[in-house]
């Protein structure tokens, strides 16, 4: 037991320097320190103090009231393409894959289709139907400056005249019918993508958008004859939406242009910004929530559709101290976190905490402004 005057003195040291008295100073009273008794200290050569974290207590606006609700991440239905087949017939080829980025015009399937020999051949009828026209119209123009110099000259009676107006007018009209079919059969040939004169050409189908493709439902010689079921869903991603399902009694925090904080299960410990760009009209009878969906910049690509989160909205905010989540452990039941006295001392010191706004609690009374608390490493002190 000789050791034991040494271990006292030694404890007693350690307990001058965290309530700053030097370990030869008399005490003012034989009061027991409490507070000494409750801190934590650690010898300058432990290695623990390299585990262990500091920052001061700085301020934050946190919100006074707000709203949390799940949220998953959609395509900005905005930007959004659905790609139909023009024509039924047999899918040839198919270009792309599903998650391939593409770009606008870029090809994306070609199918064989007797449609397009069809329009080929209506094209080049209405072809040879405008140069017969122009023929006609040719002959009808001779026929009446023909009948205009004769009635000049007194050869042939003014209904000859006449008669030869009503064919010039006659030819003309067909004229412009012609033009206008041989038009529209040109039209209809640069909508497939077809050269004109050519039988046998593939129809290819570009994307009408850029963006990735999403959903694909066609394969290689597969016969398609439904024109009206989407093959190819291409999304823009460079936006995407986040939906969230608010109660009824909060929907007076989301407005229509109103920012709303945003978490996702994928990148913890990050916040990212959403504008609202639309608001249900409706409330869901059943789970009595309406339908709120914020628009999110996504030019790095990081958010993917069907992504889990959270979507906060707050009514106002104050500023007030704010220390890190990691900061507030549990002792005997109270929010607690330690306040660094000097190097190598803690004191656990019972904070009052506010609702936790992101990666931070509010912190109404305990700490102030400045104070250095212990952010990273507090389960090296809070002990067994």
């Amino acid at each position: 037991m000789k050791h034991a005057p040494i271990l006292m003195l030694a404890s007693a040291g350690l307990l001058a320097a965290c309530s700053g008295r030097r370990p030869n100073a008399p005490a003012a009273a034989p009061q027991r320190d409490e507070a000494a008794d409750a801190a934590v200290v650690i010898p300058a050569d432990s290695p623990k103090l390299t585990q262990i974290r500091i920052a001061a207590v700085r301020s934050e606006e946190v919100p006074d009231d707000e709203i949390v609700a799940p949220g998953r991440i959609e395509a900005n239905p905005n930007r959004l393409s659905r790609v139909l087949l023009p024509v039924p017939g047999r899918i040839s080829n198919v270009l792309v894959r599903l998650g391939d980025r593409v770009s606008a015009g870029q090809s994306l399937l070609a199918v064989e289709s007797p449609e397009a020999d069809a329009a080929m051949s209506a094209y080049l009828q209405a072809e040879a139907a405008l140069g017969q026209s122009k023929a006609a119209l040719l002959k009808a123009q001779a026929d009446l400056e023909r009948a205009k110099d004769l009635y000049a000259h007194d050869a042939v009676a003014k209904k000859e005249v006449l008669n030869a107006e009503n064919a010039f007018a006659q030819a003309n009209a067909a004229t412009e019918q012609a033009q206008a079919a041989q038009r529209q059969g040109l039209r209809r040939l640069e909508l497939l993508g077809l050269k004109p004169g050519d039988f046998g050409q593939r129809v290819v189908v570009r994307a009408p958008s850029s963006g990735t493709i999403l959903e694909m439902s066609v394969a290689d010689g597969e016969y398609r004859n439904d024109t009206a079921a989407p093959v190819i869903t291409i999304a823009g991603l460079s936006t995407v939406w986040i939906s969230a399902d608010v109660p009824e009694s909060y929907i007076r925090f989301a407005q229509i242009g109103g920012r709303v904080d945003v978490t996702l299960a994928a990148y913890p410990g990050e916040t990212f910004r959403a504008r609202v760009a639309r608001i249900a009209d409706t409330v869901d009878p059943q789970t009595r929530t309406v339908k709120v969906r914020a628009e999110m910049e996504n030019r790095q690509g990081r958010f993917r559709p069907e992504m889990f989160g959270s979507v906060r909205s707050a009514s106002g905010t104050r500023v007030l101290p704010v220390v890190p989540a990691s900061a507030v452990v549990s002792a005997e039941g109270l929010p607690t976190v330690f306040v660094e006295k000097q190097r190598g001392c803690f004191q656990p010191t019972p904070v009052t905490l506010g609702k936790r706004a992101g990666e931070v609690f509010p912190v109404v009374s305990g700490v102030s402004l400045g104070d250095r608390v212990v952010v990273d490493g507090t389960m090296l002190l809070k002990g067994p």
